[in-house]
């Protein structure tokens, strides 16, 4: 038992293994025992299922205090809550894929779990290359703050710009490659078709598929903005997978307590852009300042008071639905 004790990415294989054990009882949960058959996830349920993602993982925080200290634990905090906030983006390409592919809310939560598991392991493999990178390099860590400070002046600039799926180069790709049902078959992401030029039966995807290869495309498109954010607040590995991972966990039935809402939080990503710029500028601020690092305690809480505003200012101007997002008379 040995082999426990032995370090990796800074940390004992126990703890890496511990916070494993944990992901996988939770999906076997998910998907063995509470969603074992196909169904319309509710509202309420979704609420239910979220506030309990949401409580174990700030749970979790006190694990990190007691094997880490306190500062590591604030600093968790803060990347689970960037994280979580950054989901909150990503739920609203989640729901124009859907709706593109006019996907029923009964097929959408398989969709999302095999889209889960998928986000775990490219997510390792991102946060392993940047934590190696900032190890070797610290300058890295300098270009990542600038990444983050030039992507959220550009999504301020940008601001709630349209996607139009039809032209997605991706989409067009996989069609003209593969074969591709033009209809659902029920659950199934492959069916067996007669082909459309010999006739004999092939194996072709069906839309159920091609939605759960978007939805990944757009979490690894998310990745490059939210695991540079992480890294800005900690370069701890431990930290920066736990709280990336806890926030993803609850995605799903996140999506299913906001799909129907989504307009409340129309400002939620000019938050988002200032938290990024935020995130970004601190390090230089506290190289300004002569600080070894911005003060965790100072992080986690303009992080909570700027998606405060984000979020009761959106609330507050979408009060009525007689009000416009845009120039209001």
């Amino acid at each position: 038992m040995e082999f426990l004790t032995v370090e990796w990415l800074s940390k004992p294989i126990w703890m890496w293994l511990g916070f494993l054990a944990i992901v996988g009882v939770l999906l076997a949960l998910d998907l063995g025992v509470l969603h074992r058959k196909q169904k319309e996830i509710g509202v309420g349920e979704s609420l239910a299922l979220s506030a309990a993602y949401l409580t174990l993982g700030v749970a979790f925080s006190g694990l990190v205090w007691w094997q880490l200290g306190e500062t590591a634990s604030l600093q968790y905090l803060t990347g689970f809550i960037v994280e979580k906030s950054l989901a909150l983006d990503n739920v609203f390409v989640i729901a124009l894929i859907f709706s593109f592919f006019a996907v029923p809310r009964m097929y959408q939560h398989r969709v999302l779990f095999w889209g889960i598991l998928g986000v775990i392991a490219l997510r390792a493999i991102m946060i392993g290359v940047g934590a190696t990178l900032v190890a070797e390099y610290a300058w890295v860590l300098y270009v990542f703050a600038a990444f983050l400070i030039v992507t959220g002046i550009k999504m301020l600039a940008l601001g709630d710009k349209e996607t139009d799926l039809s032209q997605s180069r991706v989409l067009k790709l996989i069609r003209r490659r593969f074969r591709v049902a033009d209809e659902l078959h029920g659950e199934r992401f492959f069916v067996q078709l007669p082909d459309s030029k010999t006739g004999r039966l092939a194996r072709h995807m069906t839309p159920l598929f091609l939605a759960l290869v978007l939805i990944e495309i757009a979490d690894v498109i998310f990745a490059v903005d939210s695991v540079p954010a992480i890294f800005a607040i900690t370069t701890d590995p431990y930290i920066v997978y736990t709280s990336n991972i806890f926030a993803i966990l609850g995605l799903r039935a996140l999506y299913f307590a906001l799909a129907a809402v989504l307009h409340r939080f129309a400002y939620l990503k000019q938050a988002l852009a200032v938290l990024l710029i935020f995130i970004g500028s601190k390090i230089f601020v506290a190289d300004l300042l002569g600080l070894e690092k911005f003060p965790a305690a100072w992080s986690l809480g303009a992080t909570f008071a700027i998606l405060s505003a984000g979020i009761v200012y959106s609330l507050w101007r979408t009060r009525r639905p007689d009000l416009t997002l845009k120039g209001e008379t």
